[in-house]
C-alpha cells in the first residue's frame, strides 16, 4: 500500500509510529495519523486544515485531550495499525483514486480521516469546523492553482512548444511514484532555493535515474511538498 505514498505521506506515517511510542501506546490509530501530519508541519493536508480555519496548536490540544494514559511499558517491534486507522488509509486510497491521482498525498490522508467519522480524529476535526466536503473542494482547487494559472497565460512559449512540462503531467496523475531518490531531489530543491548558484546539473550515464529525480522534484512541487519559494513553478 505504502509504494504509492509520497515521500511526505511516508513521513507521516513514520512519524505517527513516533508518536504512538512516545505516549507508550501499543497500537496506531487515526489520532496518531493526524499527529503524525501535524508534527510534519508541511503539506497540503495543514494549508487545508489553516485555510478552513483550525487552529493547528488546538488540535493537537484536542487530541491530547483524548488520549489515553500512557502504560509506562516498553514498545518492541512494529505497532499495529488499529481497525479504523487501516480503514483511513483504504478511504485515503479511494479519494485519490476519486480525484485520478496514482499517489496518496497528505491531503488524502486527511480526507481519509474525516471520512472515517469514528475515530478521535475525526471527531476533533470535525469539531473544529473541518468537514469532508470543504476539505475535499479546497484540496482539488489548491491542486488546481498552478495549472490554471499556467493555462491562462506562458511566457515559455519556447519551452511549451519543445519541452515537456513535467508538473502538468504530475497533477494529471501520469507521473509514476520515485522511490529510493529522496536523497538527490532534496539536494535539487535545496540548490533551487538558493538566492544565487541555484542552477543544479544532472550528470550521469544512460539509465541512472536522471529523469526520475525530475520526476520526484515536479511530484513535490504539485504537492506543495517544496518551500514556498518553489510553489507553482514549472
Amino acid at each position: 500500500m505504502f509504494k504509492r505514498f509520497t515521500e511526505r505521506a511516508r513521513k507521516v506515517i513514520i512519524l505517527a509510529r513516533e508518536e504512538a511510542e512516545r505516549y507508550q501506546h501499543e497500537y496506531l490509530g487515526t489520532e496518531h495519523i493526524l499527529l503524525g501530519i501535524l508534527k510534519d508541519g508541511g503539506g497540503i493536508a495543514i494549508t487545508v486544515m489553516q485555510k478552513l480555519g483550525a487552529d493547528l496548536k488546538q488540535v493537537r490540544l484536542e487530541i491530547e485531550r483524548h488520549l489515553p494514559k500512557s502504560l509506562n511499558t516498553t514498545i518492541v517491534g512494529d505497532i499495529p495499525f488499529t481497525p479504523r486507522a487501516k480503514k483511513v488509509l483504504e478511504y485515503a486510497v479511494e479519494e485519490a483514486r476519486l480525484m485520478g491521482h496514482n499517489y496518496i498525498g497528505t491531503e488524502h490522508l486527511l480526507l481519509g480521516l474525516i471520512k472515517e467519522k469514528e475515530g478521535v480524529a475525526s471527531k476533533v476535526l470535525n469539531s473544529l469546523g473541518v468537514h469532508l466536503i470543504e476539505a475535499r473542494e479546497l484540496t482539488l482547487n489548491l491542486l488546481q492553482e498552478p495549472v490554471s494559472q499556467t493555462k491562462e497565460k506562458t511566457k515559455t512559449p519556447a519551452l511549451d512548444e519543445f519541452g515537456r512540462d513535467l508538473t502538468e503531467l504530475a497533477y494529471q496523475g501520469k507521473l509514476d511514484p520515485v522511490i529510493g531518490r529522496e536523497t538527490e531531489i532534496e539536494r535539487v530543491i535545496q540548490i533551487l532555493s538558493r538566492r544565487t548558484k541555484n542552477n543544479p546539473v544532472l550528470i550521469g550515464e544512460p539509465g541512472v535515474g536522471k529523469t526520475a529525480i525530475v520526476e520526484g522534484l515536479a511530484q513535490r512541487i504539485v504537492n506543495k511538498e517544496v518551500p514556498s519559494i518553489l510553489y507553482d513553478r514549472r
